[in-house]
């Protein structure tokens, strides 16, 4: 017990022809500082320590990530470990989905050797070539992202979203804000995805008008093909035409969808990977990181999607289309049976926002047509 002071081991082995000490300073934030001393200078390797694999999760990264000296990652999945050699690395880690084991030299780069551990899984092992006076830190257990920025946060890029990283980090950032504001992860995703609709508003606002203009403008733009069907050249500039006097542009709808897609895989992301969701309770929901037990928020989830189905102006001119748009809600709650309940509480708020706000703007622009409507007569 550290009693909140750094403790001190120091372990001396006389070994054949060497004698080796080992000098280990343990920190209450969970780091430790090793220095290793050498009679005399002979070749050896430290292990960084094998993959946790106190978490498992397919959707996780799992394996090794290494921090060379400029900044940039290494990493090796589970599955793709090889016979390999990396200088000037800062960090040099192994991780699953919630924990890391890790030893870093930040001021002093190490050379890294990578191999395989022979299993089936062909898992990557990582090596610290030693010397004669090694000094570095290292790290064992979860990847708490404020603890590590605490001890220093170039620590935190272990804690590894993928290729969107550079949204992810960002978001969970935020995240972090207002759980210390609220003290409530699920009162925090909430209000995350509050904010991310705010910021969106302009966008999804406009994108949802021209919708609503393109269902209105769907019986011209039948009128428009039966007259110009046979002369395409001639049926687009009527139809551009038309577009412009309504106001209205075929692609407004599908900007703020697909603004939508790398943010919802970036708290994806962010929300499986996160420690601090682990055993976080919320209303009925004893573990955000786990499935919902009584799969609620998967039904409200599919609930809300059918319901903003209703209230969202289409014009689908293939049957099967629409068929499939139908079953979609159905789908997508089988789906999220087995996803987290922190991700379904998201995707189930955001279905909510998008609902009400496609309802308030459906009622806007009928008044504005029975105002139009009544001004021309």
């Amino acid at each position: 017990e550290l009693n909140g002071k750094p403790q001190t081991i120091t372990i001396t082995q006389n070994l054949k022809d060497v004698i080796l000490k080992k000098i280990v300073t343990f920190y209450p934030d969970g780091h430790y500082d090793l220095k290793i001393k050498l009679s005399k200078n002979v070749g050896y390797y430290l292990a960084v320590g094998y993959e946790p694999q106190a978490a498992v999760n397919m959707y996780a990264f799992h394996g090794a990530i290494l921090e060379k000296k400029d900044g940039s990652l290494e990493k090796i999945e589970d599955g793709d470990a090889e016979n390999d050699t990396f200088n000037d690395i800062k960090i040099a880690a192994m991780v699953d989905q919630y924990y890391t084991t890790f030893m870093y030299n930040l001021e002093n780069p190490m050379k890294v050797i990578e191999t395989s551990d022979n299993s089936k899984d062909n898992v990557p092992v990582l090596y610290i070539e030693g010397k004669q006076n090694l000094s570095l830190s290292g790290y064992i257990g979860p990847k708490y992202v404020e603890l590590l920025k605490n001890i220093n946060p170039e620590l935190t890029k272990v804690v590894e979203y993928g290729l969107i990283t550079f949204i992810a980090k960002p978001m969970f950032s935020v995240l972090a804000l207002l759980y210390n504001v609220v003290h409530n992860w699920g009162i925090a995703i909430i209000l995350f995805v509050i904010l991310v609709r705010i910021i969106l508003f302009p966008l999804t606002y406009r994108g949802m008008v021209s919708m609503y203009k393109m269902k209105e403008m769907a019986p011209k733009m039948k009128e428009l093909k039966e007259k110009y069907g046979k002369d395409p050249q001639k049926f687009q500039m009527k139809m551009m035409e038309l577009y412009k006097k309504e106001g209205a542009n075929p692609l407004g709808g599908c900007l703020p969808m697909l603004l939508q897609i790398p943010i919802f895989f970036a708290i994806y992301r962010v929300l499986i990977n996160a420690i601090e969701l682990k055993g976080a309770s919320f209303l009925w929901i004893s573990d955000l990181s786990s499935m919902d037990p009584y799969f609620i928020l998967p039904v409200l989830m599919g609930i809300t999607m059918y319901l903003h189905q209703r209230v969202t102006p289409n014009n689908f001119s293939d049957p099967m289309q629409e068929k499939i748009f139908k079953f979609l809600p159905v789908i997508f709650t089988l789906f999220f049976f087995t996803f987290s309940a922190g991700l379904v509480l998201y995707w189930t708020t955001n279905n909510i926002l998008s609902f009400l706000q496609q309802l308030i703007i459906n009622k806007k622009m009928e008044t504005l047509k029975k105002i139009k409507k009544e001004s021309e007569k």
